[in-house]
């Protein structure tokens, strides 16, 4: 994939939030976010929020109950601790909202509404605390009840991606090449790193420091001190965050290329060449990997990188699929139904979820 077919594939998944809003139908043809406890799917899709039941694939709610064309819902949802249900709008209005996952109604009597710009990133709950990035550049601090704590850090460039934390600091990656290393106390940048490209997704925490990819394609590891090196390189732009699994790094990038990386020695282990880009980051669970492809593919390999199965789910799939209750769930975009999900052998759990008008 090119420069300029990501950009038109960027342009087409706005076009088709815009179109949706404006014409109240719900999101199929939209990039899902995507989240799940033991009982429900959280797919955010356009103009709706939506909970699916995970033993049937039936709406239990949505949000809002109708369409509003001021809201869009694009980033992954977030559960917290305390029972709230986490989310942004991307639309002209752009509250950030906590909801209850059971029932789908309000929990903050005000939505939190100082953000100036979309919310395209999760947010980030560690404690007590809520960190949300938007797209306008800042960090935004909220408590659970959804007053803000302390004053937003402005970071500047296009925050994207919900930050990371070792416990001791925040890393939070930018669309202007940044990766930034914050004091969640305090708000005080510590250390900001020019990755030499855009990095669209998180880096994951690993031992005494943190991997992240960009569209330098590159794999690089930061120490909490700023220190850095390139560790890897990819065939292509990776837009999706490495996955760490006990020493072994798993990334991939868009040429449609798997990688597993030894990350003591530094090593490749294998790479394995897919049919279609692969935007979304990889999905471990226990000896499995699975990855989604632009060809509208779920692809199940094991730790060597052989195939174990394939299946067309449909369309084009750019959201990290979610493991939960024994399924894999996935949120193609282009097609007519919102979500699938799928067992551990491959086979289909239920009808795909189909959002009713």
């Amino acid at each position: 994939m090119n420069t300029k077919r990501l950009i038109l594939i960027l342009l087409a998944l706005l076009g088709a939030f815009a179109l949706s809003a404006c014409s109240g139908a719900p999101a199929a043809n939209s990039w899902h976010g995507l989240a799940a406890d033991v009982e429900r799917a959280y797919i955010a899709g356009g103009s709706f929020v939506y909970a699916v039941d995970l033993k049937t694939g039936n709406e239990i709610w949505r949000y809002p109950a109708v369409a509003d064309s001021k809201l869009l819902f694009y980033a992954n949802p977030v559960l917290t601790s305390d029972g709230q249900l986490l989310i942004g709008s991307a639309g002209a209005n752009h509250p950030f909202i906590s909801l209850d996952p059971a029932t789908g109604k309000e929990k903050w009597v005000e939505p939190f509404a100082k953000g100036k710009s979309a919310w395209m990133a999760s947010p980030l709950v560690i404690n007590k605390a809520i960190y949300a990035p938007n797209t306008d550049g800042s960090l935004y601090m909220i408590n659970l009840d959804g007053k803000e704590a302390a004053a937003p850090v402005d970071l500047g460039g296009t925050l994207w991606s919900p930050p990371a934390t070792d416990g001791e600091f925040l890393y939070i990656t930018s669309l202007d090449h940044r990766l930034n290393i914050i004091n969640p106390v305090t708000g005080a940048l510590q250390k900001s790193i020019d990755l030499g490209g855009a990095a669209p997704s998180s880096p994951v925490i690993g031992n005494a420091g943190v991997y992240v990819g960009s569209f330098a394609s590159t794999i690089e590891f930061i120490k909490p001190n700023g220190e850095h090196k390139v560790i890897a390189k990819a065939a292509n732009w990776i837009w999706g965050s490495p996955v760490l699994d006990g020493k072994t790094l798993y990334y991939a990038d868009l040429n449609g290329k798997v990688y597993s990386l030894d990350s003591v020695s530094g090593k490749e282990n294998w790479n394995s060449a897919q049919k279609g880009a692969i935007v979304a980051s990889p999905l471990v669970v226990g000896d499995r990997i699975y990855v989604v492809t632009e060809a509208g593919d779920l692809v199940a390999m094991d730790q060597k990188g052989k195939l174990v199965w394939e299946k067309p789910v449909g369309g084009k799939v750019y959201t990290v699929p979610v493991a939960t209750s024994d399924l894999i769930l996935v949120a193609p975009y282009q097609t007519d139904f919102a979500l699938v999900a799928y067992k551990a052998d491959g086979s289909q759990a239920w009808s795909p979820f189909v959002p009713v008008k």
